[in-house]
């Protein structure tokens, strides 16, 4: 489990592919202090497992369905990279509970300066949009937000400097693609009423009876 509080701007060193998965080289000394093979350790908002280490970073296999489901597929040497370490049983809960498991991807639709910080606007899955709301949390490349405003179509955050400073999100272009999580809470809330209400639903015996 992860908070959505980055610790580090990493940097991919080598994407190769295999077949229909990919090994990920990520140059990250921060975060792979004291990491050892098997450690969990979030990538723009995918939770990976670490495979090798060394003093300069770690390796991270990467299968089809994160391939598919997310942007790192799109990545290359060079580009940066948001990292979190999980959190602590007992740590501060900085951001919201992020599970590391990206549902969707969307694009940086517009960025509008402010004095102090800047507005920016996603756009959002249609499968994804009854799970955003305004003043609700969301996950983007990783990093614990607070929506500003939710339209079906898209939603906006306010980033402040340390954001846009220590995050991917200060970097990205339009038409950046962003991985996006939405909070846990709410879709559990939908599963449980779902189940709720099949419950109540009469079976074919009572039916007939009546």
């Amino acid at each position: 489990m992860f908070t959505g509080i980055i610790e580090e701007l990493g940097e991919v060193a080598a994407l190769t592919r295999h077949g229909d998965s990919a090994r990920l080289r990520l140059r990250a000394p921060l975060v792979t202090e004291g990491a050892v093979h098997g450690d969990s350790i979030a990538v723009n908002g995918v939770c990976l497992t670490v495979v090798e280490t060394d003093d300069d970073g770690f390796t991270a296999d990467v299968m089809a369905e994160t391939l598919n489901r997310s942007n790192l597929g799109h990545l290359a040497p060079g580009d940066r990279v948001n990292l979190e370490r999980p959190t602590r049983l007992g740590g501060r809960l900085g951001g919201h509970l992020v599970q590391g498991h990206v549902d969707g991807t969307g694009t940086l639709l517009s960025r509008t300066p402010g004095e102090h910080w800047d507005t920016v606007a996603f756009s959002l899955p249609a499968n994804l949009a009854r799970y955003v709301v305004e003043k609700g949390s969301i996950t983007v490349d990783g990093v614990s937000l607070t929506v500003v405003s939710a339209a079906g179509d898209h939603f906006t955050v306010g980033l402040i400097p340390t954001t846009l400073q220590l995050t991917t999100l200060g970097r990205h272009r339009l038409g950046s693609v962003v991985n996006l999580e939405t909070d846990i809470v709410g879709k559990y809330v939908e599963s449980l009423l779902a189940h709720r209400e099949a419950d109540r639903q009469p079976s074919p015996d009572e039916v007939t009876s009546r």
